[in-house]
This record gives structure tokens, sequence and C-alpha cells, in this order.
């Protein structure tokens, strides 16, 4: 899967699939009629409360698609810049892990393989653990 173009719509129509729900089940628990639901797997982003409610209903999680793409796409930031991130307090909640995805781990592995990136750059610019990566090599 690629992270830099989300089609969040055609994902979802996926998931549907996947899971052989009825539309009418569909239509009752997303209060929409049948244009409206064409209209969600056309469209390219949605609202992140239609989205929670796909989420809930297909048990699947849509919005780790986008913390993917943070992931990767994000630009680096400096480390001073960084570390003073660190030091303010901020009143929005504070997320003690990354959530890292084979996709993701796959992604970092082949980089380091084809000497894209050294180990360092990687920490650097990713902002994983050093332990983390070195994990990720033994084990994969």
């Amino acid at each position: 899967m690629l992270f830099r173009d989300i089609h969040i719509g055609e994902l979802i129509q996926k998931r549907v699939k996947e899971t052989g729900f009825s539309s009418d089940r569909l239509l009752n628990f997303m209060q929409c009629s049948h244009k409206e639901l064409a209209e969600m797997y056309k469209s390219k982003s949605l609202d992140a409360e239609i989205l929670l409610k796909w989420s809930k209903l297909l048990t699947y999680d849509f919005f780790r698609i986008y913390s993917q793409h943070l992931l990767l796409y994000s630009p680096p930031l400096s480390s001073d810049y960084y570390q003073k991130l660190k030091q303010k307090k901020t009143q929005l909640p504070e997320f003690r892990k990354n959530i890292y995805t084979v996709e993701i781990i796959d992604f970092i592995l082949n980089l380091l393989k084809t000497n894209e990136k050294t180990k360092q750059q990687i920490i650097e610019d990713y902002r994983i653990p050093k332990t983390t990566l070195y994990k990720w090599i033994k084990k994969y």
C-alpha cells in the first residue's frame, strides 16, 4: 500500500467488499442514501466523524493510514525545534509510542538494504528510537 496518495473512499469500499456487509445495513448505520454512499466511495477524503463511523462499523482503523503517511512523509524537524517542542506543555493527549505497521518497517529496512539511508539518518529523519531500529533489523 502506498501511503503517499490516500483515497479513503476506495479503501472503505474495499473493506466493505471484504466484510460482505449488506447495503441495507450500511445505509442504516451510516444514516445515508444510496447516492450519499456512492459519493463517499468516490471521495478522496472524508470528515473525521464519518471516518470514525466507518472505522467502528468495519472494525478497521482508517485513521492509522493517515498516521503512517505522517511517519513517512512529514518534513523532518530540526533537532532544535524538536527539543523545544518536547519542552512545551500541550493540552492535547500525548502518546507514548508510535504506531509502526509491517509496511512501515519494510519501508525503513528497504532504505537500509538499498543503502539509500544509513541507520543514523533513519533515526534522525524518522525519529525512530535506536533500539527499535536494531530490534527490527534483528527480527526481520
